[in-house]
C-alpha cells in the first residue's frame, strides 16, 4: 500500500488557495490604508470609524505575515509588501527620532482630567511637576477646580478659565475669551472652549483649549454628529484668527485621520513624531488628546504616566518659527 503525502497548510487555509486568500487580505489592507478616504461615511460613519483606528491595521499586517510564514506562501509574502509600504508611508515617520530641543521650543501638556477623577490632588501634583510651559485641562468641575488651582499656582502664575476648560501658563496671558463651540441640540450650561494669547519671550501665540463632544461606537456605527458640528464651529474660529502663530490643545474625541476633524486638521499641523495613544488610559488605542499648531512645528508628542483620569496626559514640544 503506497503512502500518499499531502502538503500541510495553515488550518482553515489549505493548499494554494490559502496563500491566495492571504494575498487578497494583504491587498485589501493596503487598499484601506491608502484609500481610507473613499470608505463612505453615509452609513454609520464607517469611514471615520476606520480612520479612528487606522494605525492598528499594522497589527493586521503582522498577523497576515505570521500566517503567510506558517503557510509558506511566497505569493502572500510578496503581497504583504503592499500594506507594509502603505503603513510605512502613513505612520513610519512617527517612529523616527525627534530633533534635538531648540532655544525657541515650548513644552506643553494636554490632559482631560475627568470629571469623576478619584484623585484630583494626585493628578494636580503630577501636572505641576511636568515642567511644561503650558498646561491645558478639560473636565474641570467646580468641586475639583480649587485643588488644581492651588497645586498649579506656584509653577504657573497665569491662568485662563472658561467653563470646564482651562490653561495654566508660565508666561503672561491676555485677551481671553470664551469660544462658542456648542453644537445644535445641546441645551443648558455648556462652555468647553477658550481662546487666549500667550506672551512668550519669542512672540505672542494664540492658544485655543477645546473639549469637543464625545462619540459613541454602537451597532449602528460611529455616532459623531455633535462632535463633527462642534469641530466645524471651532474650525471657523481658527480660520478667523488673526494671530499668525496658533496652537490648539484639547480633547477632540477623534484622531487626526478622522475626517470629522477636517475643519481643524486642514488648518493646523499635527505632530511629526510620536503616537501618544491617550485613551482609554487602562489600554490606550487612540490619541484623541491633541496638540496642533499653525506657523509652528509640533516636533514630538508623547504620553505621560497615568493619573486618576480615564485619559493619559500628553506632552508635546512645539518649535516656534
Amino acid at each position: 500500500m503506497r503512502t500518499v503525502h499531502t502538503r500541510r497548510g495553515t488550518p482553515g487555509l489549505p493548499g494554494p488557495a490559502g496563500g491566495r486568500t492571504l494575498a487578497g487580505l494583504a491587498v485589501l489592507t493596503a487598499t484601506l490604508l491608502v484609500l481610507h478616504r473613499t470608505v463612505p461615511n453615509a452609513v454609520g460613519r464607517l469611514g471615520s470609524l476606520l480612520e479612528s483606528f487606522l494605525p492598528w491595521l499594522g497589527a493586521v499586517v503582522v498577523v497576515l505575515f505570521v500566517l503567510a510564514v506558517l503557510h509558506r506562501s511566497a505569493v502572500a509574502l510578496f503581497a504583504l509588501l503592499l500594506p507594509v509600504a502603505a503603513w510605512t508611508q502613513l505612520f513610519g515617520g512617527l517612529l523616527l527620532p525627534a530633533a534635538e530641543p531648540g532655544p525657541r521650543d515650548l513644552v506643553v501638556v494636554q490632559h482631560n482630567v475627568a470629571d469623576d477623577n478619584p484623585d484630583p490632588a494626585g493628578t494636580a501634583r503630577a501636572l505641576a511637576a511636568s515642567g511644561a510651559d503650558l498646561v491645558a485641562l478639560e473636565e474641570l468641575v467646580p468641586d475639583a477646580l480649587p485643588v488644581y488651582a492651588e497645586a498649579l499656582a506656584r509653577p504657573y502664575p497665569y491662568r485662563a478659565l472658561r467653563g470646564t476648560v482651562g490653561l495654566w501658563s508660565r508666561h503672561p496671558l491676555g485677551g481671553t475669551r470664551t469660544l462658542d463651540i456648542r453644537p445644535p441640540g445641546i441645551t443648558g450650561p455648556w462652555s468647553r472652549g477658550l481662546r487666549t494669547v500667550v506672551r512668550t519671550p519669542y512672540g505672542e501665540i494664540a492658544a485655543y483649549v477645546a473639549h469637543l463632544p464625545s462619540v459613541r461606537v454602537g451597532p449602528g456605527g460611529l455616532a459623531s454628529g455633535r462632535r463633527d458640528a462642534s469641530a466645524a464651529l471651532l474650525g471657523r474660529a481658527l480660520a478667523a484668527e488673526r494671530q499668525r502663530t496658533v496652537i490648539l490643545l484639547g480633547d477632540l474625541n477623534g484622531t487626526v485621520h478622522d475626517r470629522g476633524l477636517d475643519p481643524l486638521t486642514s488648518r493646523l499641523d499635527a505632530p511629526r513624531r510620536g503616537f501618544a495613544f491617550s485613551f482609554p488610559a487602562a489600554a490606550p488605542v487612540a490619541r484623541i488628546d491633541h496638540v496642533l499648531a499653525r506657523a509652528a512645528t509640533v516636533v514630538r508628542i508623547g504620553a505621560l504616566p497615568r493619573t486618576g483620569s480615564d485619559h493619559l496626559p500628553v506632552t508635546a514640544r512645539i518649535r516656534l518659527e
